[in-house]
């Protein structure tokens, strides 16, 4: 296939789909213009699932798309071809004036004055861009529209809400409707839609961003929470807590202060400004600085599951998986320069154990030095030099994103794919020289000297919050027996049954069953689905017959059914299920 850079120069390759959708999104904002000539463009860039563009002096409902794909598939099969110029930044102010263009006029004017300025033409439409782009628009290969919404201009609240319309472009018809099909089952599965069924948390307009956790919730939330405390004190992990709210001064002394300022909540207490942390690693500093050590200690594994604060923008929100409150499950070891490699290696080995527990494979980034940093160039090349080495010597094959470090050091990053094939970024190890240095951290080594540790920070859940929407997803609500809020729910026909119902309950309780009854007066069928909507791994139905025979009969989510059992022998299977869970 042939391709168009900005350079105006042609090459050739395979079908490249970030390509081909930026080129959609063109397509889409021509569409636009010959269906609506007074709508004003904004920007449209390619995205993980497509493409979307924002418009404004427009309104667009869903049953416009139709009519606008369209238009798209007929600028696709004219197979216009595509040109790009170069304007200087005073004529390509000139040619946003005269199309009436603000949104492109703003843009423009944020470019400095000696800055490339290019533009692609595909017929009569023409758009800033940096490209590249297809050759042709049949190159595109087939397109579907998908929605439409509003959203901030720059993602700023401050600013006017625009139409923005999300699409998707493949090469092939038969991958837009496999799309179609994972984006219907993702709607079904949205853990926003299923916490609210399920009961495990809510969101409410008094705290934006700001997650409620119920009562089942709670039990999902804290079952995590025991198990990464449990395989982390197998790992040879301790668990610190350290304060939300630190001074000013520390936040300055980490570099937080200086590159992550617009995203920290602060406050005054006695006249000293405070930050509310949105990370954990500074206390963590204090903990270690608050003794001397010995290299006989290291290294030092410090875990902390630790509330922290960002400030998002509100139209980036969304349910757990974008909130302004989490809880991260870091950790920070100190260790030894020739401790280095095989701690990674350790973490990488607790990743594989956590992810497998939870049906997940994932691949792995090996971020590099970005643009905003800090430290020298010789410690950056040692940093990123060991994370490679590392994956290397493990057979791990690994992507490179280059400038997309921390801004104290490279990071390996591990994206999981969940049944849908989506991906998800949440663990991540950062080689850290920087802030041991900042800090002065020391210990004394075999010399009687003191000398520098060197610091990893690393996730493993990425935040309890954000993978409790995730897994609620993968599962589709229905989670495994050992991590389901209710493991059993037992219901009785009638009132008659309720005494052997609770006898049952308390047999399941001292084994450490999760178990609840329904004991209202609904006939057994509306019982039943309302179990099933809740998801709920089993349901033990009494009748007269159990009752007489002190016996159960038991019924799974999935629809197996299994008749006049002792509860015995039902707590023994259950057991024997979550036993089996658990070893994975």
């Amino acid at each position: 296939m042939k391709f168009l850079n900005n350079k105006g120069e042609i090459f050739e390759g395979d079908y490249d789909i970030n390509i081909a959708r930026h080129t959609s999104s063109h397509i889409l904002a021509q569409a636009i213009k010959r269906l609506y000539p007074d709508a004003k463009l904004a920007i449209g860039p390619a995205i993980d699932t497509g493409f979307y563009y924002d418009f404004d002096n427009i309104s667009i409902k869903q049953e416009d798309l139709l009519k606008i794909e369209e238009e798209m598939k007929k600028i696709i099969k004219e197979n216009l071809k595509i040109e790009t110029f170069e304007l200087s930044k005073k004529d390509a102010i000139k040619w946003a004036k005269e199309n009436n263009e603000n949104y492109k006029e703003e843009l423009i004017n944020d470019l400095k004055d000696d800055e490339r300025i290019t533009f692609f033409k595909q017929g009569e439409f023409t758009d800033l861009c940096v490209g590249p782009h297809m050759l042709y628009t049949k190159g595109v290969g087939k397109i579907k529209l998908i929605s439409t919404t509003g959203a901030y201009w720059r993602g700023n609240e401050k600013n006017k809400m625009l139409t923005r319309i999300y699409g998707t472009a493949f090469k092939t018809q038969e991958e837009i409707d496999e799309f179609i099909l994972k984006r219907e089952e993702a709607k079904k599965r949205d853990h926003k839609k299923l916490g609210k069924q399920l009961e495990l948390f809510m969101l409410a307009p008094e705290g934006q961003g700001f997650p409620f956790f119920l009562p089942k919730g709670m039990v999902l939330r804290n079952l995590l929470e025991d198990y990464w405390r449990k395989i982390h004190k197998q790992h040879g992990y301790v668990e610190i807590k350290t304060p939300i709210l630190l001074n000013e001064e520390l936040w300055h002394r980490s570099g937080h202060w200086d590159h992550y300022k617009d995203n920290m909540y602060t406050t005054k207490i006695d006249e000293v400004d405070y930050g509310v942390k949105p990370m954990n690693c500074p206390g963590g500093m204090i903990v270690y600085k608050s003794k001397l050590h010995s290299y006989k200690e290291l290294p030092i594994r410090a875990g902390e599951l630790g509330l922290v604060h960002r400030h998002e923008k509100s139209g980036e929100l969304n349910g757990l998986f974008r909130v302004r409150c989490f809880t991260q499950d870091d950790a920070h070891i100190f260790c030894l320069p020739s401790q280095i490699e095989d701690e990674i290696k350790g973490i990488i080995n607790l990743v594989d154990e956590v992810y497998s527990r939870f049906g997940f494979e994932y691949t792995i980034e090996l971020s590099t030095r970005p643009e905003d940093s800090m430290g020298s160039d010789e410690l950056w090349e040692m940093a990123e030099g060991a994370l490679g080495k590392v994956l290397k010597d493990l057979g791990r094959d690994y992507q490179l994103n280059e400038g997309d470090g921390a801004f104290y050091g490279p990071k390996i990053d591990f994206h999981i794919k969940d049944c849908l094939g989506r991906d998800w970024q949440c663990g991540t190890i950062q080689l850290d020289f920087q802030m041991p240095e900042r800090f002065d951290l020391t210990y004394i080594g075999e010399d009687g000297e003191k000398h520098r540790p060197v610091m990893l920070h690393r996730v493993i859940f990425g935040s309890i919050e954000r993978f409790i929407g995730i897994i609620t997803e993968h599962f589709a609500g229905a989670f495994p027996l050992w991590l389901a809020p209710t493991q059993v729910k037992i219901l009785p026909i009638s009132e008659n049954e309720i005494d052997y119902a609770n006898t049952l309950k308390r047999k399941l309780e001292e084994n450490n069953i999760r178990i609840e009854i329904d004991s209202s007066n609904e006939k057994i069928g509306y019982k039943i689905r309302e179990a099933q909507i809740e998801k709920v791994p089993y349901m033990i139905v009494i009748g007269k017959n159990e009752l007489e025979n002190n016996t159960i009969s038991v019924r799974s989510r999935d629809g197996n059914k299994t008749d006049n059992i002792s509860i015995s022998d039902f707590i023994y299977k259950l057991k024997d299920e979550i036993t089996s869970q658990l070893d994975k």
